[in-house]
């Protein structure tokens, strides 16, 4: 059984890190194709709803306690925007840039996992973050401002926004690790999946509703890219909580954080995204923090 519960984990976090880039590399190909950041958060929620109900003959709704339903609300609210946030910056700025700067977020998620979890990390744990911060001085520098690395470079709207998505989705993900205690990792992925659906469509209604038509007329004439982003969200989400059922929120973020590589290869291959090498240079400084951690927690 233990070795069962390894293995799981560990594939969980293989898909995941391929799962994450590839859905980034979807949602900028749809957001230049004229789709709307908060319909395609919405349309994604949408698919992934339909995809749950399979799951609900194992769901006893009696069984879950108050406690649990705040953890999901908190969850999905914080799920909803991350991804607003995501899919904006992302249709501006450089994939392999913003895929490298999600690197902060074992930071994020090791300081609230220390606070709501008690999760402490080791001093070479720390000494991780410390690279993982310290490559994406090179990942920024690589931007598209002269000189290098610049703080000014904070100031650009894409990394804001990803800087705000990725703060989302590191407290999202302590509160996705106590929802699961309180449940279990695919009760709280049909959640994650139904009540993040409801939030953005009222969300769409809102803020889209002169342009629904002409996205849903977008999202039939780009369905096969629609179709691989759904498929991909739902292998990334599902194979986070499976990662976070085995392992420390923390250090399965850090963990993730070795899809940099691919997000920088990504964004070269599909994007000819420019200075590939310094940005690779980062990311792999980010990935012997995220080493750092996994092995000397």
């Amino acid at each position: 059984m233990l070795l069962f519960i390894i293995t799981l984990t560990t594939l969980a976090v293989i898909i995941r890190i391929v799962a994450n880039p590839l859905s980034n590399v979807f949602q900028k190909q749809l957001t230049q194709r004229s789709a709307e950041p908060l319909f395609v958060t919405s349309a994604t929620y949408g698919f992934l709803s339909l995809l749950s109900l399979f799951f609900w003959k194992d769901i006893s709704l009696t069984a879950l306690s108050p406690a649990f339903w705040y953890n999901a609300l908190i969850v999905s609210i914080l799920a909803v925007l991350g991804n607003v946030f995501l899919v904006r910056a992302l249709r501006t700025g450089d994939l392999s840039v913003l895929g490298p700067v999600n690197a902060y977020k074992s930071v994020v998620s090791i300081v609230f996992g220390i606070v709501l979890l008690n999760e402490v990390p080791s001093w070479l744990g720390l000494l991780g973050v410390a690279l993982i911060v310290a490559g994406s001085y090179f990942v920024l520098g690589s931007g598209r401002l002269e000189g290098g690395f610049s703080w000014q470079l904070l100031r650009r709207p894409e990394i804001q926004l990803r800087l705000a998505a990725l703060v989302c989705s590191a407290i999202e993900a302590v509160f996705i690790k106590r929802a699961m205690l309180l449940s279990s990792a695919v009760t709280t992925f049909v959640f994650w999946c139904v009540l993040g659906f409801v939030l953005s469509l009222v969300w769409v209604g809102v803020a889209l509703r002169g342009r629904w038509q002409e996205q849903v007329r977008l999202l039939f004439s780009q369905k096969i890219t629609y179709l691989a982003l759904f498929l991909s969200v739902g292998l990334m989400q599902f194979s986070t909580n499976v990662a976070f059922d085995g392992t420390q929120v923390g250090y399965a973020l850090a963990l993730f954080q070795t899809s940099a590589l691919l997000s920088v290869l990504f964004g070269y291959q599909f994007f000819k995204e420019k200075n590939i090498l310094p940005k690779l240079i980062g990311a792999a400084i980010m990935v012997t923090g995220a080493a750092l951690i996994v092995v000397f927690k």
